[in-house]
């Protein structure tokens, strides 16, 4: 099977099990047009599981294909790359890493997209030491937001396991907080409200310094955990 039958496939099987019922039922979690098929998870899952032991589709050739499926304006076609990665998980390499920081160049432009990136597949290159947490720098001045927003939904799994690095991270998170983009300060503010948990104090002092000029938002977020008492320490001076 070549990259070009592999899509068709794929496209073929989406247009089967299309389903405007599940489209509009999903469609609230999405500002603007939701173009999607209306796959479930469970018909995703069941495909890709077909596309590997029956037709013996490798991740080498998923990759191949990834570009124009992560390009193509219906939802779930990047979904099939993202699940294949998902369950190979012992392929990473620095060069898997490469060639997803290029995708975000061609079709990542949705916060679920960047997020499954986020939560699930980049932590694992952390773990494995295949990258350092350094490589994600040029992430923070990238033109597509979706790639600066991964940058701390990424970190909160790796905080989780090394406290350590919840304080460095600040300071390397801190161009995020002035960033323009709303879904980059959902973003930053979701790391801070998971580093909070951990390590309060720390949390705490990094919110003061930017209290009275980041984005309303990234506070929202961040301090949605507190006590009533303690968001009021948060609140913006008034003028």
């Amino acid at each position: 099977m070549t990259s070009k039958e592999l899509i068709a496939d794929i496209r073929t099987y989406c247009e089967a099990h299309a389903d405007e019922a599940m489209v509009k039922k999903y469609s609230r979690y999405f500002k603007g047009e939701y173009n999607a098929y209306g796959l479930t998870q469970h018909l995703l899952e069941d495909k890709v599981r077909q596309l590997q032991e029956e037709k013996g589709v490798s991740l080498e050739l998923m990759l191949e294909a990834a570009p124009e499926l992560i390009a193509a304006p219906k939802y779930e076609e990047a979904s099939f790359v993202f699940r294949m990665l998902d369950v190979n998980k012992k392929q990473y390499s620095r060069e898997v890493f490469d060639r997803i920081a290029t995708w975000y160049g061609v079709g990542i432009r949705n916060w679920a997209h960047a997020d499954v990136l986020g939560m699930m597949i980049l932590p694992v290159f952390l773990e494995k030491g295949i990258v350092e947490p350094e490589d994600f720098r040029p992430w923070l001045s990238a033109a597509n937001p979706f790639q600066r927003r991964s940058v701390p939904v990424t970190f909160i799994k790796h905080i989780k396991k090394h406290h350590e690095a919840i304080e460095p991270f600040f300071t390397f998170l801190e161009p995020l907080m002035s960033d323009p983009i709303r879904e980059v300060h959902q973003g930053i503010g979701w790391y801070l409200r998971e580093a909070w948990k951990l390590a309060p104090e720390p949390t705490e002092a990094f919110l003061l310094k930017w209290k009275e000029t980041a984005a309303r938002l990234i506070f929202q977020y961040a301090c949605e955990k507190m006590t009533k008492e303690k968001k009021e320490l948060f609140r913006r001076s008034k003028k």
